[in-house]
């Protein structure tokens, strides 16, 4: 039979042939296992990439055996490289046959491990909350599918708990503030969330489907727009006074309480007055519903801001006492 021209020491072999190695050459050519020896590799693995038409061999002995070059040792290393990067074969493959370039694949490779990411931080969140929660399989499975879900399922959560919640009560009506903003501020999950805003989320969407929440914060509403907007009582007066007074371990019932509180309304105000002050605020303090916009703040990525319930709560004890 008439042989085909050589190239790269190795016989070109007839159609449907095997190649034949000219063992006159001078081109080095090595076994798997020494192939395997010079780059570290299991000679299953190459073995496997070779039968997956990833690492081709430079030719075969005469009994049949696959033989390799100092080419392949480079085209193994590659190989591993995008491997290790966690590049599957057929992604491998279109690199090497330069159907795609490496800045292909790197870029939807990234595009993939950002996706896989985001799943582990969500399911960080997830078992972060259950675990102090120390919440039941039910709640487990539930705030996982809601952590999962996508930006609009996500928003779609948030615009029902404010439609159910504020139904009835006019845009438009006096003291009204609460419903339209939550209304115009609604939660938003990054498409890049940090751990933190991934447990910000979880926490919300658990805070809103409470309902009780739900009631309390209706009741902040409907109160608000009937009655104008709230009690008559100057927050910057509170907060420049009691902070203070509850730092220094004062009691609101306490001598030294009520001289805090003729700071912030007239002494003279008659008990009635007091107790009606105390009701307006209490109507309108809760640790929850604060909580709700300390949670949007964290999704949105509002500056933090110091708790403001306590100091309303210390106030509403003064007034009462």
């Amino acid at each position: 039979m008439p042989r085909t021209p050589r190239k790269n020491g190795v016989e070109s072999p007839p159609a449907g042939g095997l190649i034949v190695v000219d063992v006159s050459d001078r081109t080095e050519l090595f076994s798997i296992g020494e192939l395997s020896r010079r780059t570290g590799l299991a000679v299953r693995t190459i073995r496997f990439w070779s039968d997956s038409e990833v690492i081709a061999p430079a030719g075969r002995s005469a009994g049949g055996y696959r033989l390799y070059d100092s080419a392949s040792v480079a085209r193994v290393e590659l190989v591993r490289t995008l491997r290790e990067l966690g590049l599957d074969l057929d992604a491998v493959r279109r690199v090497l046959t330069s159907r795609d370039t490496v800045q292909d694949v790197a870029e939807a490779h990234l595009e993939a491990l950002d996706t896989e990411i985001r799943t582990l931080q969500v399911r960080r969140a997830v078992l972060r909350w259950v675990a102090r929660r120390g919440s039941t399989t039910e709640e487990l499975r539930l705030m996982n599918d809601v952590a999962r879900m996508s930006a609009d399922e996500r928003q779609r959560i948030i615009d029902d708990f404010v439609r159910e919640t504020f139904e009835g009560v006019e845009e438009a009506a006096p003291g009204s503030e609460i419903a339209e903003a939550m209304r115009t501020m609604p939660a938003q999950l990054p498409d890049d969330p940090s751990a933190e805003q991934v447990e910000a989320w979880v926490e919300l969407a658990d805070l809103v489907g409470d309902t009780g929440f739900r009631d309390r914060v209706r009741e902040m509403a409907v109160a608000g727009a009937r009655g104008g907007g709230g009690p008559s009582v100057d927050p910057q007066l509170v907060f420049d006074n009691v902070p203070a007074a509850m730092a220094a371990g004062i009691d609101p019932r306490s001598a030294e309480g009520r001289e805090v509180l003729h700071r912030i309304i007239a002494p003279d105000t008659r008990a009635a007055r007091r107790a009606e002050l105390a009701d307006e605020l209490a109507t309108f303090t809760d640790e929850r519903v604060e909580r709700y916009w300390q949670l949007l703040g964290v999704l949105n990525g509002w500056p933090g801001a110091p708790a403001r319930v306590p100091a309303f709560e210390w106030l509403i004890a003064a007034l009462r006492d």
